[in-house]
């Protein structure tokens, strides 16, 4: 398919890189010096790492000491959860040692977090505070010194969740909140929510920086407990820093801020809805799942199931179209299995029969445009397939 034309909706797997990220990157390729190394060369190191922890910290509304840097989303989300063996407050410890997380979070939360109990979700895959208020109930004295993780939009569904509600209700008994909230930047104030939680994750590559980089970022009376024991990162995250990979997320996080986000949001959700109404004049029997969530979704994500075609194969179809688009998580979407969310949503079998399209700064209408005629083609296949 050499020279064929590409339409990419797959964004929430990952975004392509940002000319501005690329070229931070190559500028700073052929510095030599560790940052952790007092020479003059160390110090220009340094001084990289230190522009790009400000430049996330701006988007983030925190302080630059607030902002670790770790090997991407996966590992945050692991730190996080770490945080449940125990973290520190004003120098002193405070034992957790409990944590209860919801059911549709990444599969680097659900997979760390195997035993712990989970806080159900609505048929729109929302989780409301009231059932957080209930799994808390079931722990010793209500969920005091529990972790409770709960992400801020969800990366299949583009799902809100009330991230702030949540937290208050946490920290009244005690509790403390880890919130993955990698898909959420470009989308959500990353200000307000890191107000509202004490840790929160984001990953470079989301957002139009180079992969495997990614921040931890703590609240400000937060003493995270190291997940990596060394010197680097305040000597709260062991290992030389990736130099290339955090002034590519710096230079991303720079053109992010300086974006206009309702502006996009606007451009996306007209893409997303041009999307919806299509597929839905089609097939009457085509389902969005999360359209109706209490708190809304992102613009730039739509979750659809077609009834009677495995996800599988609906992702190869596209494919064959020139689309790219995945079945759910990028991270598991290799698995020939159900979706974990749309399974907690209660869809049944119809949680393996459903595509994610998920836009970004380079998606244009010719893109969903792409996209709906190979979608209507494969439904109209099928239509005639049962036909038969």
């Amino acid at each position: 398919m050499t020279g064929a034309v590409r339409h990419f909706l797959d964004h929430n797997a990952g975004a392509p890189l940002l000319p501005a990220a690329r070229a931070r990157m190559i500028e700073v390729l052929d510095l030599a010096g560790n940052p952790s190394s007092v020479h003059a060369e160390g110090r220009a190191a340094r001084a990289v790492v230190e522009q790009a922890r400000a430049e996330i910290a701006a988007l983030c509304g925190t302080r630059p000491d607030r902002v670790l840097f770790t090997s991407g989303g996966s590992e945050s989300n692991a730190w996080m959860l770490h945080q449940a063996r125990g973290h520190q407050t004003r120098g002193h410890q405070a034992a957790v040692g409990r944590l209860a997380v919801s059911a549709v979070e990444h599969d680097s939360v659900l997979a760390a977090a195997p035993d712990a109990p989970r806080i159900p979700v609505d048929d729109q895959g929302v989780v409301h505070p009231h059932a957080v208020a209930a799994v808390l109930d079931q722990l010793p004295d209500g969920g005091a010194g529990a972790l409770v993780a709960v992400m801020a939009v969800n990366n299949e569904t583009g799902v809100i969740q009330p991230v702030a509600e949540i937290a208050a209700l946490v920290h009244a008994r005690g509790g403390r909140v880890a919130c993955d909230a990698v898909q959420a930047a470009g989308r959500l104030d990353l200000g307000t929510l890191c107000g509202a939680v004490d840790f929160l994750s984001l990953s470079a590559h989301k957002i139009g920086g180079p992969k495997g980089v990614g921040v931890l970022v703590a609240g400000p009376e937060i003493e995270p407990v190291a997940l990596i024991p060394g010197g680097q990162e305040y000597r709260r995250r062991g290992g030389t820093e990736n130099l290339a990979g955090i002034a590519g997320f710096g230079a991303a996080a720079a053109v992010l801020h300086a974006t206009d986000r309702a502006a996009e949001a606007l451009r996306l959700a007209a893409l997303r809805d041009r999307i919806q109404a299509a597929l839905a004049d089609a097939a009457p029997d085509v389902l969005f799942p999360g359209r109706d969530a209490a708190f809304g979704r992102v613009a730039n994500t739509l979750s659809v199931v077609l009834p009677g075609i495995a996800a599988e194969t609906q992702v190869m179809r596209m494919d064959l179209a020139g689309v790219a688009v995945s079945a759910g998580s990028a991270c598991s979407s290799g698995k020939v299995a159900a979706s974990p969310v749309l399974a907690a949503m209660g869809l049944g079998d119809l949680a393996s029969q459903a595509l994610r399209v998920s836009l970004g700064a380079g998606s244009t209408a010719d893109d969903a445009e792409a996209f709906i005629a190979a979608w209507c083609r494969m439904a109209a296949r099928r239509n005639r397939a049962a036909a038969e």
